[in-house]
C-alpha cells in the first residue's frame, strides 16, 4: 500500500519546486493549471495564441495545491487555475491572486474506474469493502482536489474507513488514472473528463455524487508581470469559444 505523510508531501512539494523551470520571456504568458486540465487547457492555449500571435502561453499542470506553493514560493506565474474552491480560497487568503479577476469558468464529475480489462462488479461505494477490491487509488486529500472530492463521498457513503487501508494516495489525478489504465491497483477516483482521455484502457464503474460541487475557479495572479494579458487569457476561458473548447473536452458549465 503507498501512503503519503506529511514529510513525504513535504519532499514531494520539494522536488516539484526544484523542477519548475519554465524558460518564460516578457511575451510568455504563464498559465499554472490543475492536472484535470492538460488536454482541455492545451487546446484553449492553441486557440488563443491563434487569436493573439504575439503571446507564447507557458502551461504548467499540477495538484493546484503543488501549483500554489510554487507560485507562493516564487515561481513565474500569470494565471491560476484550480480544480477546487478550497485551493482558490488559500491562494486568496495567501494574497496571490487579483481577488476582483476570481471566476468560475467549468465544472466537472467524479466517476469511480477500473481496468478495461477487469470483471469485478462494483454497484455501489459499498463494494469497496468487498475483499475481492484491494488497491484503490484516489489524489491525496492533503493536496489534491479530486482527493477531497473522494474523501468527502466516502465519509458520506460510510466507507471512508473501510478504504483508507486500501489506498493508494496519487500526487494528481492523472496519477490516479494512470495506476488504474496500468493495472496496478483495482480501481480508482479520478474525474470524468479523465477516464475519457483512456477510453480502452479505464472503464467507468460507477459516477459517484460529491458532497461538495466540482468547480473550477481561475484567477490572475498579483504578482503577474503581463496582468493584461492575463486578464485577456481568462476572458477567453470564460468565452464561448473558450467554453466550447471546455465542453469539447467533457468539461460542463460553470
Amino acid at each position: 500500500m503507498i501512503t503519503t505523510t506529511s514529510r513525504h508531501l513535504a519532499v514531494a512539494l520539494s522536488l516539484c519546486l526544484m523542477a519548475w523551470t519554465v524558460p518564460a520571456t516578457a511575451a510568455d504568458l504563464v498559465v499554472s493549471a490543475a492536472a484535470s486540465l492538460t488536454n482541455a487547457f492545451q487546446k484553449v492555449a492553441k486557440a488563443y495564441e491563434a487569436k493573439h500571435p504575439d503571446t507564447k502561453v507557458v502551461l504548467n499542470f499540477a495538484a493546484s495545491d503543488v501549483l500554489l506553493q510554487q507560485i507562493a514560493n516564487g515561481a513565474p506565474a500569470d494565471v491560476f487555475a484550480s480544480a477546487d474552491q478550497k485551493a482558490m480560497d488559500k491562494a486568496q487568503v495567501q494574497n496571490a491572486i487579483v481577488e476582483s479577476s476570481r471566476k468560475n469558468f467549468a465544472t466537472n464529475q467524479l466517476v469511480l474506474i477500473e481496468p478495461s480489462s477487469s470483471s469485478l462488479t462494483v454497484k455501489s461505494l459499498d463494494d469497496l469493502k468487498l475483499p475481492a477490491i484491494k488497491r484503490i487509488a484516489y489524489g491525496d486529500p492533503a493536496s489534491v482536489p479530486v482527493g477531497r472530492y473522494t474523501q468527502g463521498a466516502l465519509q458520506a457513503a460510510g466507507v471512508w474507513a473501510d478504504v483508507t487501508p486500501k489506498g493508494v494516495l496519487a500526487q494528481s489525478v492523472r496519477q490516479a488514472l494512470d495506476y488504474v489504465a496500468r493495472d496496478e491497483v483495482d480501481v480508482g477516483f479520478v474525474y470524468a473528463t479523465d477516464a475519457a482521455i483512456m477510453p480502452d484502457k479505464v472503464k467507468i464503474a460507477l459516477r459517484v455524487t460529491p458532497t461538495t460541487p466540482i468547480s473550477y475557479p481561475i484567477a490572475v495572479i498579483k504578482t503577474s508581470k503581463n496582468p493584461s494579458v492575463a486578464q485577456t487569457f481568462e476572458t477567453f476561458v470564460l468565452s464561448t469559444e473558450g467554453q466550447q473548447i471546455l465542453a469539447m473536452s467533457g468539461f460542463l458549465k460553470p
